[in-house]
């Protein structure tokens, strides 16, 4: 599972960046970010990139916590209309549902998090 503390750090990072981008790569910033971007499916080439200047480092942060907000949300409503789906027995449009999520969502870890969901419901008759 991918650090928690690693995944607040990117996100304050974020909220602290303003316009015009002042100077804040540092190599433990450099190395927070690799981290994050592996951890939303952005390859190690397009991070290495982004890293080679401070205006193209923020805009991968900014959209490292994009990947990471949006995914969270989704996967938070999801896992609420999942359990309204599944309580009223509709456990067909509560799989395709959750096959609707995979098809959109990016982050690693929250794909993993809707096919556990997936198993159990596939599970059930």
């Amino acid at each position: 599972m991918p650090d928690q503390r690693d995944w607040d750090a990117i996100r304050a990072l974020a909220r602290e960046l303003t316009e015009p981008i002042q100077p804040f790569l540092s190599d433990e910033v450099r190395a927070l970010i690799r981290t994050t971007a592996q951890d939303v499916a952005i390859s190690p080439t397009d991070t290495a990139s982004a890293l080679m200047n401070d205006a193209s480092a923020a805009a991968l942060v900014k959209e490292i916590a994009g990947r990471l907000s949006n995914g969270s949300r989704r996967l938070s409503r999801t896992i609420t209309e999942l359990r309204e789906r599944r309580s009223a027995g509709d456990l067909d449009g509560a799989r395709q549902l959750l096959k609707e999520v995979l098809a959109v969502e990016v982050v690693p870890h929250y794909q993993d998090i809707v096919h556990a969901y997936l198993e159990v419901l596939e599970d059930e008759p």
